[in-house]
């Protein structure tokens, strides 16, 4: 948007009565390339570089820029300036979330830890239980047996031992009716049954 100055403005069609100003000129009219009308008025310069509307156009770059500014400042800054507010609270939020989740797990992590190291002492106190019973179990049974055991061999050697004197004693009658067997065959008479057992009795103390 520019003023334009009189004087360029000042080009109008000619006052003739109802002709068009332009008409071709009549035979032996010429135009020179200087660009002089046919009323003899010359063209102006081009308008943005004539000298005359500088202030003109300097008002106008002065208007464009503040509204320019007014719009920045008043529409575009500050819906930037909320959408980078936005973006920073989405992503302080975010990274608030992403702590509190880190904070959880890592409390998650150490609770597990713990429970496994709990249950672990637990187990190994029960193993630790479990071998002192079985191996108290065992001694026990051990002891049982080899009380059990002593007792049948004290049986066993009382029952020897009475096997023994009996059969030491049924030796000596045994003897004794052998010894009178022998000397009736060898000598055709009988033995007193006294003397034969103070002999088997001697014998036996000589063994």
């Amino acid at each position: 948007m520019f003023f334009v100055t009189p004087a360029y403005a000042e080009e109008a069609p000619a006052a003739a009565t109802g002709t068009d100003a332009h008409a071709a000129p009549a035979a032996g009219e010429v135009h020179t390339e200087t660009g002089v009308a046919e009323g003899g008025h010359a063209r102006g310069p081009f308008p943005p570089f004539d000298s005359t509307t500088f202030a003109s156009q300097l008002l106008w770059l002065v208007i464009t820029f503040g509204v320019f500014y007014l719009l920045m400042q008043k529409v575009i800054a500050p819906r930037i300036g909320a959408i980078l507010d936005q973006r920073h609270t989405r992503i302080s939020q975010d990274l608030e979330e992403a702590g509190r989740l880190k904070a959880e797990a890592d409390a998650a992590v150490r609770t597990y830890e713990g429970e496994l190291a709990a249950a672990r002492a637990k187990s190994n106190a029960i193993g630790a239980a479990a071998r002192d019973a079985a191996k108290a179990k065992a001694e026990e049974d051990r002891r049982a047996v080899e009380a059990s055991l002593s007792e049948k061999i004290k049986a066993a050697e009382l029952r020897i031992g009475e096997i023994k004197a009996k059969a030491f004693a049924d030796v000596g009658t045994i003897a004794e009716e052998t010894a009178a067997a022998v000397v009736d065959q060898l000598i055709g008479g009988t033995v007193a049954k006294a003397d034969v057992a103070a002999a088997v009795a001697a014998v036996k103390k000589e063994a």
